[in-house]
């Protein structure tokens, strides 16, 4: 058993499924510091720093708090503003992402097209017979 799990565990996709995951979230927190550090603060900026997240409607008539956090400890309430802060982060994210990954396939090395492959003799003396015949 102790064999198998180590073929299982060794084997190649297993090991860059790892690599892929550990590289993912790497690059997950570059992604998030890029949007949270700087796209965000330069977006608060333009709309004069409006913050969606501590909007709510109260569902239950104890709900008497003025910010998110204090208003869900008394009760139940809808966080309409925290679900479009999350979704404009959301957007936000997936296109820079989009960009990031547009940039990396342009930066690419583009493979040059492959040769045609050299004609043997009886093919090429097929080919201008073909072509004389063509001719006329």
């Amino acid at each position: 058993m102790w064999n198998e799990f180590k073929a299982f565990a060794m084997r190649g996709n297993v090991v860059d499924l790892a690599v892929g995951v550990i590289i993912g979230a790497a690059f997950g927190a570059i992604v998030s510091s890029l949007v949270g550090d700087i796209i965000m603060p330069i977006i608060g900026a333009i709309t004069g720093g409006l913050d969606f997240s501590n909007y709510f409607t109260a569902l239950s008539k104890s709900v008497t708090a003025t910010n998110l956090a204090d208003a869900k400890k008394q009760g139940a309430v809808l966080a309409w503003g925290n679900f479009l802060t999350l979704s404009l982060n959301f957007l936000i994210i997936a296109f820079v992402l989009f960009v990031v990954i547009r940039l990396l396939n342009q930066l690419k090395a583009k493979e040059p097209p492959p040769e045609a492959p050299k004609l043997t003799a009886d093919q090429q003396l097929l080919t201008e017979i073909r072509d004389l015949l063509k001719q006329k």
